[in-house]
């Protein structure tokens, strides 16, 4: 049996790993309230970009991609006015495959680059499929160019779409845009992609590298309101 010394010096150990559970969820970082509801205008926004996209199938991204995506990214409604050139910008989320389903979102910023002649007074989504670890690795770079590193093509739209054209096979980036209801694939070739830093650390108290690539976060430790847009993922790449 045991003695009395050890059963109380248990009972005092016991109670400290108690303790210091308690302390630790207390002084959990909670997210940044303001940036809690930017973050959830955006996922609800990419949401409806990839439900609207994939309500047609014969004018969709084809579910074949998207099950081999490793990640996808969503630009919603990036764009608006004026004739598009290079210097334009704007703020989306992505979400990675795991082995368990999808991560978290993290949180991305686009800019630079030509995106082709555009008629203002429009809003333009973007949508990347990112194929392979090797294009997954280069979102995540500091300032990651389109088309510089990793290989990038306009990917193939429709259930009847060739997926399996050289360019397709090789490309690390699949880019599809929408504007005024005509979706297609487009060439992003230039564009800068950079990490929303302080979006991501005012949420989760990490960069989106951390978040992503370093410990892939899963969906379940995002805030509630965020784990819709990786849901939605999720029903059409499965």
């Amino acid at each position: 049996m045991k003695s009395k010394a050890t059963l109380i010096l248990s009972a005092i150990i016991g109670f400290a790993i108690l303790a210091g559970n308690i302390t630790a969820q207390n002084t959990a970082p909670q997210p940044d309230a303001k940036k809690l509801d930017e973050a959830r205008k955006r996922a609800d926004s990419a949401s409806k970009v990839i439900i609207q996209i994939m309500g047609d199938r014969d004018k969709s991204i084809p579910q074949d991609l998207l099950r081999k995506a490793s990640a996808v990214v969503v630009f919603p409604g990036m764009l608006k006015g004026a004739f598009i050139v290079g210097g334009q910008g704007g703020k989306g989320l992505v979400v990675r495959r795991t082995k368990n389903g999808w991560s978290a979102p993290a949180f991305l910023k686009l800019g630079g680059g030509s995106f082709g002649a555009q008629i203002g007074g429009q809003k333009i989504d973007y949508i990347m499929l990112i194929m392979n670890d090797g294009g997954l690795k280069g979102l995540f770079e500091d300032k990651f160019e389109m088309g510089g590193e990793a290989s990038v093509a306009a990917g193939p739209v429709g259930r009847n779409a060739a997926a399996s054209t050289n360019a397709t096979l090789d490309a690390q980036i699949l880019t599809y845009s929408r504007s005024k209801g005509a979706f297609a694939g487009v060439s992003l070739r230039g564009a800068v992609i950079t990490q929303d830093d302080d979006l991501n650390r005012g949420l989760y108290g990490k960069s989106a590298k951390e978040l992503l690539l370093q410990n892939v976060t899963p969906m379940s430790d995002a805030p509630e309101d965020l784990q819709g847009f990786p849901k939605i993922v999720e029903r059409f790449a499965k």
